[in-house]
């Protein structure tokens, strides 16, 4: 059977190969046909559909398997060169399916430009705005960049990122139309056509097998609905075994289906695609399915509304060949390959290297680089960029997520699923302390060393590979607390992580932001209020240098609470002087001096004379602002005078600077307020 649909390696043809599309996944090394798919892209990149604020925005659709994400990195490195300033890409859901706060998008992708703006944090509330998204919107007003925004869960992910630069382009991947954004047509896919998956299934099991029976071929590619993910999870079967017949294997993902041999929708233009594939031959049982295909194709904008839950992952049908096709390579796998699968759902973001998957199996890290090695060549799991060291990694498709932790509820008891969990988290603690060893040699006792195979070697390779794991790093902590059995190992993943983050000049506020706010929430939950309280400190702080004042208010005055409780008067003191800086920045010296004061009266009763020196000076200020002259002059000298005892020549002339300026005040020399 003559082929006419050459099969492509696309991370190395076509222009943009290189360049501007570098920080891309690379995506499958095979891709076939969908030339009628990449044109309609290229169509309404140039229609120049229009979003909310006239932004240009293009949106790909497609069911589990159907090759969205190879088609939409395909499109993006053939266009690289036309944006100058960059392919960025994000993923916008995570692996159990929710959906990724558009925020948290707009930071990474900020880093990607390196445009990240200091200071920036989340919003106060789930509903606020978060200023993340405005700053990326600014830094593309004048950028020619393309945004590969990958399975979005919905138009409210995408609308704070469009931007109106005419030179910034957002296509976004999704599992259905996304309604809320109008005027923009989604480019809905379906199955290959029969000659692309023909030829797709050739290119992948090798040899004459596919063109020595071009009807069974048809048949088992119709038994894939022709769709990529379930002909290459097909083919690996084939290739494993020499003597099956191709019929067989379309037989038996019938039956494991539990349809009809039926090819799926082709999508857009897939009956007659233009690089000559398509279904010509009206003869035999291919000519007797085109009506079903075309019947099939006639429902599929309708069907594709369908495809997007409110919330999870876009499932996977009974009876879908994409569940037939994992099914039957399942059942292939040893019992140490089936059990890494499984256990890599229990992976931060389903992204892991040997560092980790070693640590979930509880296998020496030889033995889990192959089995991961393996396990992509079977065409499970899916190759990311290298670590900073050379590592290979590799990410579970979020399609398979579901189903895996249904196999690992079946096979795993409880117990193992925990221990697997503890194993990461206490891995995980030691690599950060390894790259805050290798970042800040001498700052501390040095952690026991790695394995050879797994440790970082340089300082370098520590900051990158810190940088690189950050939202798997946050993830993990989080998924851990968010659990709540493992808060041992969770908080000591927290404190590494707080020490070893601010080393690296990658690390945002919003990163430490997330890290303290989920060490308030291991305190409440261990009823702790010392440490909540210290938390809260922490959190009022960033919130402070950020300039939110208000924010940074409510955080003092709740630390102050936790640490009246736990009786911590050093902790109250803190509370209620930040607190008072607060009201100081908001102008309301009332408010401000009664905190001051009371501060100054737990750091008087604590001894400490330094920060009693500090709030007299402070107090002082206050009652000046409120003309309260008289007790100014009093605290100002009260101030000096701890400072010049303390030795603190500093202190005691900024004081003395204070002080001549408000004497000159009451003289009527100088008719301004004091200054800081």
């Amino acid at each position: 059977m003559a082929r006419k649909t050459a099969t492509i390696d696309e991370r190395s043809a076509g222009p943009g190969a290189a360049g501007p599309a570098d920080g891309l996944p690379p995506g499958p090394a095979a891709f076939a046909g969908r030339r009628t798919e990449l044109a309609a892209l290229t169509a309404a990149a140039r229609a120049g559909g229009q979003g909310a604020a006239g932004a240009r925005l293009v949106v790909l659709a497609g069911r589990p398997g159907s090759g969205r994400t190879a088609l939409a990195l395909r499109w993006a490195r053939s266009v690289a060169a036309q944006y100058p300033d960059g392919v960025l890409y994000a993923r916008l859901s995570a692996p159990d399916g929710s959906r990724v706060p558009p925020g948290r998008t707009a930071r990474r992708l900020l880093e990607q430009l390196g445009a990240v703006p200091a200071g920036l944090l989340p919003p106060d509330g789930p509903d606020g705005d978060d200023p993340a998204c405005a700053a990326l919107r600014e830094a593309l007003a004048d950028r020619e960049v393309l945004l590969l925004l990958d399975d979005a869960k919905d138009a409210g992910q995408l609308r704070p990122l469009l931007s109106a630069g005419p030179g910034t382009l957002l296509l976004a991947t999704t599992g259905g139309p996304l309604t809320g954004i109008e005027d923009v047509d989604p480019v809905i896919i379906g199955g290959l056509d029969q000659a692309a998956a023909v030829g797709l299934l050739g290119d992948l099991v090798g040899g004459t097998r596919i063109s020595c029976d071009p009807v069974g071929a048809a048949d088992l590619a119709d038994a894939c609905a022709c769709r990529p993910a379930a002909l290459r999870l097909t083919a690996v079967r084939l290739r494993a075994d020499a003597r099956a017949a191709v019929t067989d294997a379309a037989a038996d993902l019938t039956a494991a289906t539990g349809r009809t041999a039926l090819a799926g929708p082709p999508g857009v233009g897939a009956a007659e695609d233009a690089d000559g594939g398509g279904v010509r031959n009206g003869k035999g049982r291919a000519g007797r399915r085109r009506a079903e295909r075309a019947e099939a194709a006639a429902g599929e904008g309708r069907r594709a509304r369908d495809l997007l839950p409110a919330d999870g992952p876009v499932p996977v049908p009974e009876g879908d060949p994409l569940g037939g096709a994992f099914e039957l390579l399942y059942r292939t796998l040893t019992p140490a390959r089936a059990r890494m699968l499984r256990m890599l759902t229990l992976a931060p973001a389903q992204l892991a290297d040997l560092r980790t998957a070693s640590a979930l199996v509880g296998c020496p890290a030889p033995e889990a680089a192959g089995l991961l090695a393996d396990l992509a060549e079977r065409e499970l799991l899916t190759a990311e960029p290298p670590a900073a060291d050379g590592t290979a990694r590799y990410r579970v498709p979020g399609w398979m997520h579901p189903r895996l932790v249904e196999l690992r509820a079946e096979a795993d008891r409880p117990a193992e699923v925990e221990l697997a969990r503890a194993r990461l988290l206490e891995r995980l603690v030691r690599l950060v302390d390894s790259a805050q060893a290798l970042l800040a040699p001498g700052a501390g006792p040095s952690p026991d060393p790695l394995p050879g195979p797994l440790r970082l070697r340089t300082a370098d390779q520590a900051a990158r590979w810190l940088d690189e794991e950050r939202d798997q790093l946050l993830t993990a902590v989080g998924d851990a607390i968010g659990q709540g059995d493992l808060d041992g190992s969770a908080g000591r993943l927290v404190t590494a992580l707080l020490r070893a983050l601010p080393l690296t000049p990658a690390t945002v506020p919003a990163d430490l932001h997330r890290l303290h706010e989920l060490v308030l929430e291991v305190a409440e939950r261990a009823g702790a209020p010392r440490r909540a309280a210290a938390a809260l400190l922490n959190l009022g702080d960033l919130q402070a240098a950020a300039g939110r004042w208000e924010r940074a208010a409510e955080r003092y005055r709740a630390a102050l609470d936790r640490a009246r409780a736990a009786g911590d008067e050093s902790g109250c003191a803190r509370a209620l002087e930040s607190a008072g800086g607060c009201y100081r920045a908001l102008g309301d010296p009332v408010r401000a001096g009664d905190s001051y004061g009371r501060a100054l009266a737990l750091r008087q009763e604590a001894g400490d004379a330094a920060a009693e020196a500090r709030l007299l000076a402070r107090v002082a200020e206050a009652h000046t602002a409120q003309r309260r002259f008289e007790e100014s002059l009093r605290e100002y000298r009260a101030a000096f005078g701890i400072f010049r005892r303390l030795g603190d020549e500093r202190g005691a002339a900024l004081v003395a600077q204070a002080l001549d300026r408000l004497q000159q005040q009451l003289a009527g020399e100088w008719n301004h307020p004091i200054a800081e």
